[in-house]
């Protein structure tokens, strides 16, 4: 047969058919371009009869212009492009553009120019260009790269080029990445670890889906007990994929996972430059490419013989992805397994309680490293009661909470402050009109960050500097800023010990691997007397001299709506006290709180992690919540907030009439505004009986939005604004 159906990258035209010129291959997979008008379009040929469509007549179809000479998307990869549209409620070709998520991958060979020294000397001799030249001896990359390394201008490097200092040599953009050797430098693991690790090589090395829960507590070394599959892999010429939450982390996972192979593996992360991109997306799918290491976005890469994906930190939050697509790269990696036929490893010291659900009804293989390695001790944790240990006026650490931080300081010990709030102060309102700064395109207050002087929302990504004079009454030096971000509590420690080194650890000023790996770098040299950070340093981190943790505002994570809070926070909490005593001296956490009661402040306390996931299973039960029963939400928005009403009011009038489902909305979404789109949704609770997506499918074709009507859907929803 020469007809094929193409999948298109574009969700609003559905599959179309072409047939093949004469004496063209293209097998299912294959990335072809294609005539749509005068346009040329982006395809992959799919399995006959798998996607829908009305048959044309084959003297009707026109010719597919050319077959892209990359490997085929692999049948796995289909099938998990397929299962992820139909679970989450997203057109195909928008899952299937993530698999092709390097447009530069699909050209032909390409070169790129990078430089290194050529042996000669300057004209001119000056102190940048002799520092240049001594940091270089022996490197070769970019311009910009080179510059990062030397500690110097381009201009300064251009200049050595001009003069012959350093030449330009042609590369291959697609040359291979250096091997890792799974017999580098094996570690030395625990009786627990070596236990853990011969039932996951023994899974490898069976070629079989097989899901497993690894948990183990903080410290427990879970890395190097993973690192052990991983070799297995490599020893039989498969690929690996590892998972990491956070751009930020890979530094500290790079440098162990090359200590113990000897080289680095492939990075796939947002901040790839392209050509970065398209060499490591042609490794991927020729196969020489031997570990990955990304990003949820690394998941639909189309491996060429994956033997091994490891979710490492699997209860995150942020392996959940709120736009586009919105799916669960924990949940989705699990059946990329299963379609591929290897072991997944989820890695976790506070699994997510569908996890440890899916754990105890067999489903999930649990491996447990209930010790710390190398017989370091759990920390002792305390709490403290903001109602009875008040921070003075206009602070926010308690008395024990600051003479924990002087006896560290005194006996040259590091401590880490926790605070998951950015910037200075969550609002900023004038004290004599009583005007607050708000997002122009977001209900949302505008955080102030004193670092860079700005006022910005942390949804939208809007900033305006901070005004001189309130823009309401024009009153001028009467700002206040209310309630604490980290930068507020960094002043506050800098007043109390101005002699203490002090290091901010969030996503602004750890925002690319290079800032992430210098702090690593500082921390671990005792550069640092004292770490105030977000979430970002609640995971990863290993720092043996830190043995103090403090929990600013334990609390802070309960409020809102959010159906995972206590979850949630327990988990935060739990990770960020897992930074404290890792090493050989003991650590200690110190909590704050207003409410000492609440069960997941007692269990924080009492070390009770079994109690505590107990009671929140019994609840979830009670109110039919993951995992017991299922939760979506529908999304509509507009720029005009009538629209917005009107279609869900409209959408809200032919709700299906279930025994198994509830409705609850239409309503305003707490974020009523965002990224100027006014939203109203819907929240479903659905028993598992229920076919949860062909119910929603249904309930929305029923209804014809206006053209600037979206509508979004969001199986197992994690963010409720």
């Amino acid at each position: 047969m020469n007809r094929i159906r193409l999948l298109v990258l574009n969700a609003a035209l559905g599959p179309l058919d072409y047939r093949l010129p004469e004496g063209v291959s293209a097998p299912a997979g294959s990335v072809v371009i294609a005539p749509l008008g005068p346009r040329k379009v982006t395809g992959i040929v799919w399995d006959e009869g798998r996607l829908p469509g009305e048959e044309i007549a084959f003297e009707r179809l026109r010719p597919i212009l050319e077959v892209v000479p990359v490997p085929p998307l692999p049948a796995p990869l289909r099938r998990l492009i397929e299962w992820t549209a139909d679970y989450y409620c997203a057109p195909l070709a928008s899952v299937a553009r993530m698999a092709l998520a390097s447009g530069g991958a699909l050209g032909g060979p390409a070169t790129m120019t990078e430089y290194r020294l050529s042996g000669g000397t300057p004209e001119r001799m000056t102190a940048q260009r002799l520092a240049a030249i001594e940091a270089l001896e022996g490197e070769q990359g970019t311009m910009r790269e080179l510059a990062g390394i030397a500690g110097v201008s381009e201009g300064v490097l251009r200049g050595l080029v001009n003069q012959g200092v350093i030449e330009p040599v042609t590369v291959n953009i697609d040359r291979p990445y250096p091997p890792a050797d799974p017999d580098h430098a094996p570690p030395d693991l625990s009786p627990e670890q070596s236990a853990v690790a011969t039932r996951l090589v023994a899974a490898v090395e069976a070629r079989a889906f097989a899901p497993f829960l690894l948990d183990g507590v903080t410290g427990s070394g879970k890395t190097e007990t993973y690192f052990e599959p991983v070799a297995a892999a490599l020893r039989m010429g498969r690929q690996v994929l590892v998972l990491l939450p956070e751009i930020a982390l890979t530094e500290n996972f790079l440098a162990r996972f090359a200590a113990r192979f000897g080289a680095a593996p492939v990075l796939w992360h947002s901040s790839l430059k392209s050509t970065e991109r398209r060499r490591a997306w042609r490794a991927i799918a020729d196969g020489s490419a031997q570990v990955v290491v990304g990003a949820r976005s690394a998941l639909f890469l189309p491996y060429a013989n994956l033997g091994l994906i490891v979710v490492d930190e699997a209860h995150e939050v942020s392996f959940k992805q709120d736009d586009g697509v919105r799916y669960n790269a924990r949940d989705v990696s699990v059946m990329r397994a299963r379609f591929e036929g290897v072991p997944v490893v989820l890695a976790s010291a506070t699994p997510a309680l569908e996890s440890l659900h899916m754990a105890a009804q067999g489903i999930y293989e649990k491996l447990d490293l209930p010790a710390r390695f190398g017989g370091a001790s759990l920390p002792q944790v305390a709490l403290i009661n903001l109602t009875e240990e008040k921070p003075g006026s206009g602070r926010w650490l308690a008395g024990p909470l600051i003479e924990g931080l002087r006896d560290r300081l005194a006996k040259g010990e590091q401590s880490l402050l926790f605070l998951n709030r950015r910037g200075y102060a969550p609002l900023t309102l004038c004290r004599n009109c009583g005007h607050r700064f708000k997002c122009p395109s977001c209900s949302a207050w505008l955080v102030e960050h004193r670092l860079s002087s700005r006022l910005a929302c942390h949804h939208c990504g809007f900033e305006t500097r901070v005004p001189e004079a309130c823009p309401e009454c024009g009153e001028s030096d009467c700002l206040v800023a209310c309630g604490p971000g980290v930068e507020r509590i960094a002043d506050e420690v800098r007043d109390l010990f101005p002699e203490a080194r002090i290091a901010l650890a969030t996503s602004d000023t750890l925002n690319t691997p290079e800032r992430a790996a210098q702090f690593i770098a500082a921390a671990e040299a005792g550069a640092i007397d004292i770490i105030i950070g977000t979430q970002l340093v609640t995971k990863g981190f290993h720092f043996p001299e830190l043995t103090l943790v403090g929990v600013v505002d334990a609390d802070l994570g309960l409020e809102g709506g959010d159906l995972r809070a206590a979850e949630r926070t327990y988990s935060q909490v739990a990770q960020v006290a897992g930074r404290a005593g890792r090493g050989a001296k003991p650590g200690e956490v110190l909590i704050q709180t207003r409410h000492p009661d609440a069960p997941v402040i007692a269990a924080l306390a009492n070390n009770d992690r079994d109690g505590f996931y107990a009671a929140e299973t019994a609840a979830r039960r009670d109110a039919n919540a993951p995992p017991f029963g299922r939760w979506a939400a529908i999304i509509l928005s507009s720029e005009d907030e009538k629209e917005a009403r009107e279609a869900a009011v409209r959408l809200g009038d032919v709700r299906p009439r279930l025994a198994d489902v509830q409705i609850l909305g239409p309503a305003p979404a707490p974020l009523a505004l965002l990224r100027g789109r006014y939203r109203y949704r819907f929240l479903v609770n659905a028993k598992r009986s229920a076919n949860l997506q062909a119910v929603l499918r249904d309930w929305i074709a029923a209804v014809n939005f206006a053209p600037g009507v979206r509508v979004g859907v969001d199986i197992d929803p994690y963010s409720f604004v």
